[in-house]
């Protein structure tokens, strides 16, 4: 059982591994540590576990944070469903959203993808029927990007001689589509504007429009879905309870409101952490899940990070995208509203992904670069039973975190009357966009709320509100201090920044984290 660090449970003061921050990349590899048979303790600063998997609820509703689909989870042999029946003893189940997982809205004209490469190909080409060849090429494109991804991960894993040896060799197939940007892939392939802008439409999905982002990271999520989308059955906290029994059948715990000080580091190795209130924990395994600027900036002593040049390698990566929610609830089922299940992404009429950023960067009354609507109560077949009658929705779109910066000095849920009118403008504009798209929801709306960049500071504790870690541009995937082990010893990175965005990269760390302390192969004992 999650326990609270505040009521003082009985714990003991030596673990086998300690995990910072319960993100998916912490549970991941606690859960592949724990079946290992060692005694695992997970720290997190919040008062609820799972990082952007956790929910939170309000005046009768929940809202789940981070998750809005994962692909790959239907088929029982893909490695995403194996690696999560690994972690979760096979006890989490997956709800699929149907034939149609994402609308592209641009304008008044619509895209739908649908589940099925065939499917999906055969879809595109019925909106864009002169683009077969780039299509097709597109399509095969994505999946070379995907085979040579492998390869380029395990060598993260590997000890420094064995990289020095083979890494080059390893790297060099994935780093030929890492290097271009999404846009110089897919003008090679057409010259229709319409077409990339439909294509390239999930970099919501990522954070970074086609100009700026990694072909790899697009070619990553784009594979990711073409399988369809689906959702937990009873909500994303169900990921934490289920992967929760696995660390504790080898007497791990994971811990709430507990918020680590220091990593304590003697002789260039990591023995243990120290707590905020001055407690301290040991392990001969440190593991940081919160993301390389944490990690660097904030955990490991000033001295040390500069002695060692971390400070320096941070220069060469920039804090992803931050962003606004607005949280809806409606007092009514998600059948009686007819609400979807698939996903609408809203973008404006006029310019490319990248012009629209610019103008809206540039002027906050622009028109929103991108709008995703979710319709999470829609996607769970168990939400009526929990919560009969009622509906959630949930609206993102970009919002920079110098936009929110004038008010980061003042204290959550008391930021003052200027913040709130600007919080009600956004809500409002998003609102609209909803409307537009599903007009008889108007003046059904029950409760809304917007979290923004400062309220993901607060509760995830990344510096700028950020919620993918580290960008996705060309240039992060040549970075070469961004694995799981650090240049000191017993301390280790697991999480998004050292794969991918989003909660399959995240999963995907926790393996190459995992065998990097252990030395064991998971791919050949999870995936086979």
């Amino acid at each position: 059982m999650i326990q609270s660090y505040k009521q003082r449970p009985k714990l003991e003061d030596k673990y086998d591994a300690i995990i910072i921050g319960s993100g998916m990349g912490s549970l991941t590899v606690g859960a592949i540590l724990a079946k290992e048979g060692k005694k695992v303790l997970i720290l997190e600063r919040h008062y609820t576990a799972g990082g952007f998997t956790h929910i939170f609820k309000r005046k009768g509703y929940e809202w789940d944070v981070g998750i809005h689909y994962i692909g790959g989870v239907q088929q029982e042999n893909s490695p995403i469903r194996k690696l999560f029946d690994y972690v979760s003893d096979g006890k989490l189940a997956w709800a699929d959203m149907g034939e149609v997982y994402d609308r592209i809205i641009i304008g008044d004209r619509s895209y739908d993808f649908v589940k099925g490469v065939e499917n999906f190909r055969n879809k595109i080409l019925s909106y864009f029927p002169d683009e077969e060849n780039a299509i097709d090429a597109y399509i095969d494109l994505v999946f070379k990007s995907n085979k040579a991804m492998g390869a380029f991960y395990k060598e993260k894993a590997l000890p420094g001689f064995l990289r020095f040896l083979i890494g080059g060799f390893l790297k060099r197939p994935y780093l030929k589509y890492a290097d271009q940007t999404t846009y110089q892939v897919l003008s090679k392939l057409t010259k229709n504007e319409e077409l990339i802008k439909v294509l390239s439409a999930q970099y919501g999905d990522y954070g970074l429009p086609p100009k700026q982002s990694s072909f790899a990271m697009h070619a990553s999520v784009a594979r990711h879905y073409f399988g369809g989308g689906n959702f937990p059955v009873g909500g994303s906290s169900k990921i934490v309870e289920t992967i929760d029994p696995v660390i504790e059948s080898s007497l791990g715990t994971i811990l709430i409101n507990a918020e680590v000080d220091e990593v304590i580091i003697e002789n260039n190795r990591a023995k243990g952490v120290r707590m905020i209130d001055g407690k301290e924990f040991y392990a001969d395994t440190i593991i940081s899940g919160t993301g390389v600027f944490n990690t660097f900036e904030k955990l490991i002593p000033t001295s040390i990070s500069t002695k060692l040049g971390l400070l320096e390698q941070l220069q060469k990566v920039t804090p992803s995208v931050s962003h606004a929610c607005l949280y809806m609830g409606f007092k009514s089922s998600p059948k009686e509203l007819e609400l979807p299940k698939t996903n609408f992404w809203i973008y404006p009429n006029d310019g490319d992904h990248d012009t629209c950023v610019d103008r809206y960067l540039k002027d906050e009354t622009a028109p929103f670069p991108v709008v995703y609507v979710s319709f999470p109560s829609a996607k769970d077949p168990d939400w009526s039973n929990r919560y009969p009658g009622r509906s959630t929705i949930d609206i993102i779109t970009l919002v920079p975190y110098e936009t929110v910066s004038q008010w980061k000095d003042t204290r959550w849920m008391k930021r003052g009357e200027d913040y709130e009118t600007w919080k009600e403008q956004i809500s409002q504009r998003l609102m609209k966009e909803l409307f537009k798209q599903l007009p008889h929801l108007e003046g059904e709306v029950d409760h809304y709320e917007l979290s923004t960049p400062l309220s993901t500071q607060h509760f995830v504790n990344y510096k700028n509100g950020e919620i993918y870690g580290i960008d996705h541009t060309p240039d992060r995937f040549r970075q070469k201090f961004l694995q799981p082990r650090t240049p000191i010893k017993g301390l280790y990175l697991t999480g998004q920044d050292i794969v991918t965005a989003g909660v399959g990269g995240a999963l995907f760390a926790g393996v190459v984290t995992a065998s990097a302390v252990t030395g064991t192969n998971f791919k050949n004992k999870i995936f086979v």
